[in-house]
């Protein structure tokens, strides 16, 4: 069986494959997620969503809030269009952008590299909350939590202009860790 091909899992690999990963920028979850509503789209499943991101009345907004409600914000949240703002389509996308007056769907994402044992109770913390926040303020959204975990058999993580390399003793290999996560 062979894995589909979606833009979501494209995304996820375009993070590392290639290029040195960057845990502490805050852009990555929100790139990543944005794909997540292109899926939606492509796959077709629900004809009513797919005709609203045609009509460009749903969008996804990428500085994550709601116009005139502040919270913590999500990665990709999804919703109605402000009716006075613009959706704006960026080449190679179906899915505009937009400020959204609500939240239909709501994803956070979170990417376990290294030392992922440690992680996993604050990133589980992190989800539920992102969760609460969600149906706090909009009523009854659906509600994504995207999680990548590490599977190489060695990494090197980037902090700015430090690097850390896994050597499977001290610092173990993700590899190793992954079974325990997963």
């Amino acid at each position: 069986m062979t894995t589909p091909d979606y833009a979501l899992l494209r995304a996820f690999r375009a993070v590392f494959e290639g290029v040195p990963y960057y845990h502490r920028n805050p852009n990555t979850g929100d790139r990543v997620a944005r794909y997540l509503y292109e899926d939606l789209y492509t796959l077709g499943i629900s004809k009513l969503l797919r005709t609203r991101m045609s009509e460009r009345s749903r969008v996804v907004n990428m500085q994550n809030r709601t116009v005139g409600v502040s919270r913590r914000r999500g990665d990709g949240t999804f919703g109605e269009l402000v009716p006075a703002a613009s959706a704006v389509v960026s080449d190679g996308f179906q899915v505009a952008r937009g400020p959204v007056a609500t939240i239909e769907i709501g994803a956070e994402t979170k990417i376990l590299a290294k030392a992922m044992i440690k992680q996993i109770d604050r990133v589980v913390g992190d989800l539920v909350r992102q969760t609460e926040e969600f149906k706090k303020h909009s009523g009854h959204p659906i509600c994504v939590a995207l999680v990548a975990v590490n599977f190489a058999e060695q990494y090197t993580s980037y902090e700015g202009p430090r690097s850390y390399a896994t050597d499977g003793r001290k610092e173990k290999h993700p590899k190793q860790e992954a079974a325990e996560v997963s």
